[in-house]
């Protein structure tokens, strides 16, 4: 499978990389592409580097994972119709930088996810990976049996199920519709203000029930 990336921080890297050792062709877009030398060597001839508009086109399956100040102007710089009747994975955390620390800069009910559907309406968005960090997610089994939430497109969620699992994920909650997305983001908020407070990214949340 063609993977496309928007986005190539650590995150967008992580994933990529994580594709690659599946055996998928991933592209990443990026307004930098000196930064992606060190991983084009690691992905080999599986990995390659673009714009944004090149690697949307790439891909059979677009995953979403820019900071979210640069979300939408990143789509529009890849053109919506490269998006169109595909999954579209966001990784996005709707997160404010202004006053310092992150806060959310959407409120209930709007979600990033919520409004990256309203933007790309005919794509099969879903929320995924945002409530762990980057160094986690394509290895969920380093810190035991962890717990990944999901929400939005059924079809969506059906390829991110399949995938998660084949990179460890054994405990998938589906959360449900987009507009489920939101509550997902808000497990990320709690994450990521762990993060910065202990100074340690590398924990994942574990939900437990009878």
């Amino acid at each position: 499978m063609n993977i496309g990336i928007i986005g190539s921080g650590p995150v967008g890297q992580t994933l990529g990389m994580g594709f690659v050792n599946q055996g998928h062709n991933v592209m990443i877009g990026t307004r930098d592409p000196a930064k992606l030398s060190d991983w084009l060597s690691r992905a080999g001839t599986n990995g390659g580097i673009g714009s944004f508009s090149e690697a949307a086109a790439f891909g059979n399956v677009i995953v979403v994972a820019t900071a979210w100040s640069g979300t939408e102007n990143a789509i529009t710089l890849a053109h919506k119709d490269n998006f169109k009747n595909k999954v579209v994975v966001d990784v996005t955390n709707p997160l404010d930088f202004s006053q310092g620390t992150p806060r959310l800069a959407t409120t209930y009910p709007t979600s990033a996810c919520a409004l990256i559907q309203t933007w790309l309406p005919v794509s099969k968005v879903v929320k995924a990976f945002n409530t762990v960090p980057a160094p986690i997610m394509v290895n969920p089994k380093q810190l035991g049996d962890a717990t990944l939430f999901i929400a939005g497109h059924h079809d969506g969620k059906a390829f991110v199920r399949s995938i998660a699992e084949k990179w460890g994920w054994s405990d998938i909650i589906d959360m449900g519709d987009i507009n489920a997305a939101y509550w997902v983001e808000m497990l990320a908020m709690f994450v990521i203000q762990y993060g910065f407070k202990s100074n340690n990214w590398t924990f994942a949340l574990k939900f437990l029930r009878k």
